[in-house]
């Protein structure tokens, strides 16, 4: 791919960005709008926006070269994110945004009425956050040296600028639009390129005869402890996604939060087919990306090598651009949910404290990324997710369901559940891929049902110290529409 063509791509998609988030500057005006945009979201543009900052690096790239590398396999992972949402509309969404938090440490504080239980939760997020940043930066790094022969360092870094300009100037109502206009651009960026090939290949049929002999070789088939861990950990961990379930917040009441989640469903299932398509693609016509430890860029050289030319180079930068919005949108989503935690924690909730939080919120994992190698991004990714379901999922479920939760419990369980597959994440990372046992590779299995284990048992050990008001709580969760927290 011609370098230009590359660097064009990412230009282009980095001033939309920015454009589109300096128009939602001239609405937000008032904290409501840079924390939640004054709730005031409508389910399609909302689970645009949603599906636009939960399509990562690992579902635009990592998804098809996992299936390249892995065949069926790794079909767990699309499945896995989008069965997730279907957890987060039947649990969750509806009472979550019936407590009127802004925040998830605002929830768990409001639920369990302590302050001990939301600082637990805020490092939670702030931990959860930052380790799903790190595989977004990891992603533009390889985008722009596979295809401008750039630096690695500048495609992380240029995500960070590009997400400072459009969340410090707008914060949730500037990235609501921004969010939704790169769901789209992703959704095109994957289906125009895919119609070419297929054309192309329906044209002239002999590419195929010949990659049909070629094995892309890869790992071996995943034990059934792997796929069950995996699938736990991507179904519980959605559950607890800080930058997701704040989107919830910006719904005008619990109906909307429900219909923008099925909604999200429909989304996220059609853009699902074509990662899917593109790994299977890879399997045939390129292989030697395995071998040779490219597999997470299939997607940005597929279209050059099957269609070539002209029309190769233009649906590659296409492709690149879609990348780069993917790489955009999550980590704006995640600059947003982290600095509403970290500036009601400790700046005092203003709009002047969030902007500080954001700058701060990008910092640490720009650092972590540069200082890093990249692993297969939808694998290192399904490892957030699985500390996810560790720590906060958790919380969420019980304090919604379970009328016996107490802060001491909550606190026990998030503890236990954290130090259990954090361990197992070091370990993993000290072992190496090739020395590393299933049961850390994939710690969901046994480190989230540890963690609800936990917390049940020590909440029933300090029963005495359920909320008085929870039958109060409860019907305000579970009934249409009252606040729970105040909402500032």
């Amino acid at each position: 791919m011609n370098p230009a063509v590359g660097i064009a791509a990412v230009a282009a998609v980095s001033v939309a960005t920015a454009v589109i988030g300096f128009f939602g500057l001239r609405i937000s005006r008032t904290t409501g709008d840079f924390y939640v945009a004054s709730r005031t979201v409508p389910p399609w543009w909302n689970a645009s926006a949603i599906g636009g900052e939960y399509l990562s690096a690992a579902s635009f790239l990592g998804v098809a070269g996992l299936i390249l590398l892995s065949g069926t396999d790794a079909l767990w992972y699309p499945v896995g994110y989008t069965a997730g949402y279907l957890m987060l509309l039947l649990f969750v969404a509806a009472p979550l945004r019936r407590s009127g938090a802004y925040t998830i440490p605002d929830f768990t504080e409001a639920r369990l009425e302590s302050r001990a239980v939301r600082r637990v939760t805020s490092v939670a997020v702030v931990i959860v956050g930052w380790l799903y940043i790190v595989p977004q930066l990891h992603g533009a790094a390889l985008t722009i040296r596979t295809t401008t022969g750039l630096p690695a360092w500048t495609g992380s870094t240029a995500v960070v600028v590009v997400v400072c300009l459009t969340v410090v100037a707008g914060g949730m109502r500037s990235i609501t639009f921004v969010q939704a206009f790169q769901y789209w651009l992703k959704l095109t960026a994957l289906a125009v390129p895919l119609i070419f090939i297929l054309l192309v290949l329906a044209d002239d049929g002999s590419p195929a005869l010949e990659a049909a002999a070629t094995n892309p070789g890869g790992a071996g088939p995943a034990s059934p402890y792997q796929s069950i861990s995996l699938l736990v950990a991507l179904l519980f961990g959605t559950l607890g996604l800080p930058h997701v379930l704040v989107r919830f917040y910006t719904n005008p009441d619990g109906h909307s939060a429900r219909r923008t989640t099925l909604i999200v469903l429909g989304l996220l299932s059609v853009f699902y087919l074509f990662p899917t398509a593109y790994g299977l693609a890879g399997r045939l016509f390129a292989p030697d990306l395995a071998r040779t430890g490219q597999a997470d860029a299939l997607v940005l050289l597929l279209p050059g090598r099957l269609v070539g030319g002209p029309a190769g180079e233009l649906l590659s930068a296409l492709v690149v651009a879609g990348a780069f919005a993917a790489f955009l949108s999550t980590t704006s989503g995640l600059v947003v949910s982290l600095a509403g935690v970290i500036s009601q924690d400790v700046l005092g909730g203003s709009v002047r404290g969030f902007r500080v939080a954001a700058l701060v919120s990008i910092t640490v994992p720009l650092g972590l990324a540069l200082m890093t190698d990249s692993l297969a991004l939808a694998g290192s990714v399904g490892l957030v997710f699985a500390f996810t379901a560790s720590t906060i999922c958790p919380v969420l479920l019980l304090g919604i369901w379970w009328r016996g939760l107490t802060d001491a419990g909550a606190i026990a369980g998030m503890v236990t559940g954290g130090l259990l597959c954090g361990g197992a994440m070091v370990a993993g990372t000290v072992l190496g891929v090739a020395g590393t046992p299933p049961w850390l590779a994939q710690p969901a299995a046994w480190t989230v049902p540890a963690a609800f284990t936990v917390m049940v048992l020590t909440s029933r050990a300090t029963s005495s110290r359920v909320p008085r008001t929870i039958t109060r709580v409860m019907t305000r969760l579970h009934t249409p529409e009252r606040p729970l927290a105040t909402e500032r």
